[in-house]
């Protein structure tokens, strides 16, 4: 029961933090129509900026400005750049967004250099935050828990209950409405695009303490927030959380099953030759296939529910 509660505890606190992160890749494209294959990118920056800023005036300081900056940082981009390849199709819109990933691998490369960063957690958060059993559960991933709470119900009540959330929805099906109403429609996308650029960032600062922190993490991330957005539909944000709680959950959960067929089929008395030609493919645990998982999972979904586990798009 012990080791049952804690890995359900750490695959939900993993499963928040996919959700911080694919919140805003969500956000954009419900909003927007663009799949921002920079996203991952963002979360990358954002974990260097949290880091950098971490050490002249504090995570919690970081936790507020790396995302600020990198808001403005989104705006811009669409701004001066998303917003011109727009007019030449979506498919100008990903492969800039493409390119723009490896730009920003490059600019980290070049800052902060190719190597892993060392970073600490707060002397606050650092620490059990209490103990099942014999087995503590660190106050950092109860922080990033909360961080990811908290911001689901900020970003819901924004989109759904106050004026410029309203304008913001109006704009995406009735764009020449809002117009006409006196609304800035450019306008209202670059705020949307900045924010869900911040979201990432935060994310990345708070990730890149729970985790490691090298040029490499963005396309270690990258391939998971897609599938998360697929598999919980896209353009809806509570099929991103839910996506994200079923993905952090089920791979957390694979990770620390050391089992396998050839032990399951032994455990019933049977006895495999070992020089037959399938005995390899036996002797591979569960644990060995829990990365694929996720991607078999958006399989099932294109297959069976294109549309998601809560997406009103087909995928």
């Amino acid at each position: 029961m012990e080791t049952l509660l804690i890995t359900l505890l750490n695959g939900v606190s993993y499963g928040l933090l996919l959700f911080m992160l694919s919140s805003g890749l969500t956000l954009i494209f419900s909003m927007m129509g663009v799949l921002n294959f920079a996203h991952a990118s963002f979360y990358m920056l954002g974990a260097y900026l949290g880091y950098t800023i971490s050490q002249h005036l504090g995570f919690f300081a970081a936790l507020v400005i790396a995302p600020l900056m990198l808001g403005v940082l989104g705006a811009l981009v669409e701004r001066y750049a998303l917003r011109v390849v727009h007019a030449h199709g979506h498919v100008a819109e990903l492969l800039f967004t493409f390119g723009l990933t490896y730009v920003m691998v490059e600019v980290v490369q070049v800052i902060w250099g190719r190597m892993t960063i060392q970073t600490s957690m707060p002397a606050a958060l650092d620490g059990p935050l209490f103990t099942i059993g014999t087995t503590e559960f660190p106050a950092y991933r109860g922080f990033m828990m909360l961080v990811a709470l908290l911001m689901l119900v900020s970003t819901y009540v924004a989109l759904k209950k106050t004026r410029i959330g309203l304008v913001i929805q109006a704009a995406l099906t009735h764009p020449q409405a809002v117009e006409a109403l006196g609304h800035n429609v450019p306008r209202v996308f670059m705020l949307v695009f900045g924010g869900g650029v911040a979201l990432a960032g935060l994310a990345g600062v708070i990730g890149g303490n729970a985790f490691v922190t090298e040029p490499g993490m963005a396309a270690a991330v990258g391939t998971i927030i897609f599938v998360v957005v697929v598999v919980g539909g896209l353009g809806s944000l509570m099929g991103a959380l839910l996506a994200s709680l079923l993905i952090g959950i089920v791979q957390t959960a694979a990770v620390s099953v050391d089992y396998s067929l050839l032990s399951a089929l032994a455990s019933m008395g049977a006895a495999i030759d070992p020089q037959a030609p399938y005995y390899r493919l036996l002797t591979v645990k569960v644990a060995h296939v829990a990365p694929v998982l996720p991607f078999l999972l958006m399989i099932l979904i294109l297959i069976f529910r294109p549309k998601g586990l809560l997406g009103t798009r087909e995928a």
